[in-house]
């Protein structure tokens, strides 16, 4: 690791995202408090639900308990809509396959096997980190009953919309849009979260804003929100007692989350605005080290810069080997990578992480099929496998990438800091 002389620790630590709070959430939930609606009923869960549909732009709103709620229930949906209800204790996506975005969090791809599904993971793009439409119109090829696409926007980026759904639409998928991390972001002057045939957004405790916990989904269909909304209840029929014909979830959004959501959402526009200063004065900052920003299409995207990241060019990159669980890096003069720099901030006291493993990587998830622009296997971890030029562009990603300290909460002071030791890592002394 190198040097820090001279850079002061921090000593209240810098996180890579946390809850930015503002007080009117504790107004509402002080109001479910008082009124005594503390369960999955209540106003404040109504003005969220209606508050959301807005924004987005779509017609209706389902408060859920998680993000991860909302995806699985979306997938189930889409599941019952294309192969018909599910035999009871069988996943309505029994023995089909589903295409995956292969860099997410797996949130975005358990849903898959929840539902007794098969994931097939379609590799990344370098222009926005998001699914490859090239890679995706090539498993159709292979693949060619599928008929579902579960597409994840990295990190607050939009993916490649307008040629995703013309492929979708050409082999007549539906989309099931993971906006779990990009809330507040648009493609085109549109929201993301309405894209999709069924989608999802999240108000983990990291997020652009937060609940604590909580999630939404979202459709423009009466019946799809409803079909939601009594799963989302155990799925309880309307009967004088307790008539259960299908399998039901506890996955219903309290009142008092709700409250926190609700006083959050007046300064999503104001947590965006931030996010991209800290994106824009890290790029400024970045702009002579061998390193660059993740992208977006500047032309079409708004992103909501829940996380700015950076990537190490390949001739800066120092040797980093990781295992399952370690790794094993070798400092040199002039080059780093992400473990390095990860290390160096956390002696400061400063947060970050590797990117995203890929999903084909996973153990859990290795012998899953995976599709690249150049060509198709199960697990294949070597991003270097043709002629030194990059195959798995979603391993050679995490292999060089790093997300950087992004709390809205931190000044311009701090963030110098942390510009200060990344460019430490790049000394040639």
């Amino acid at each position: 690791m190198k040097s820090l002389e001279g850079i002061k620790r921090f000593e209240k630590k810098v996180w890579l995202s946390s809850p930015t709070m503002h007080g009117e959430e504790l107004q509402f939930m002080k109001e479910a408090f008082d009124s005594n609606w503390m369960s999955t009923v209540g106003q404040n869960i109504n003005e969220v639900e209606k508050c959301i549909a807005e924004r987005i732009g779509c017609k209706y709103a389902v408060a859920l308990s998680a993000g991860t709620a909302a995806l699985h229930l979306a997938t189930k949906l889409a599941g019952e809509k294309l192969y018909g209800q599910a035999r009871p204790h069988e996943g309505t996506l029994k023995g089909k396959k589903v295409f995956c975005s292969d860099v997410t969090f797996d949130a975005s791809v358990n849903p898959v096997a929840y539902e007794d599904g098969e994931a097939v993971f379609i590799d990344t793009e370098y222009d926005t980190w998001n699914m490859d439409p090239i890679a995706l119109d090539k498993a159709f090829t292979i693949y060619p009953d599928v008929k579902i696409i579960v597409l994840a926007h990295l990190y607050g980026t939009p993916g490649k919309m307008d040629e995703i759904l013309e492929i979708a639409k050409k082999h007549g998928a539906l989309i099931i849009e993971d906006a779990a991390e990009s809330f507040g972001a648009r493609y085109k002057g549109k929201e993301t979260g309405s894209f999709g045939d069924y989608n999802a957004i999240s108000f983990n405790g990291n997020k652009i804003i937060t609940g604590s916990s909580g999630g939404m989904f979202l459709t423009d269909s009466k019946e799809d929100a409803d079909k939601v909304r009594k799963w989302s209840t155990q799925s309880r029929e309307d009967a004088p007692w307790y008539q259960h014909e299908e399998i039901g979830y506890n996955y219903r959004m309290s009142n008092v989350i709700a409250g926190v959501v609700r006083g959050q959402l007046p300064y999503l526009d104001e947590h965006i605005a931030r996010k991209r200063e800290i994106y824009q004065r890290y790029k400024e900052g970045f702009k002579d080290l061998p390193v660059m920003m993740n992208p977006y299409d500047e032309k079409n995207s708004e992103p909501n810069f829940w996380l700015s990241c950076l990537l190490i060019e390949e001739n800066a990159m120092s040797p980093l080997v990781r295992g399952e669980k370690e790794y094993l890096y070798q400092s040199q003069k002039g080059k780093t990578n992400p473990q390095e720099i990860m290390e160096m901030l956390a002696a400061i006291n400063a947060e970050s992480r590797p990117i995203w493993k890929p999903m084909h990587l996973q153990p859990i998830y290795r012998m899953n099929a995976f599709v690249t622009e150049k060509g198709s296997g199960r697990g294949q971890s070597n991003a270097y496998i043709d002629e030194g030029e990059p195959v798995d562009i979603g391993a050679d990603i995490f292999r060089r990438g790093l997300c950087l300290p992004s709390d809205n909460k931190m000044t311009e002071e701090d963030q110098g800091r942390v510009i200060e030791v990344v460019k430490r890592g790049f000394v040639s002394f």
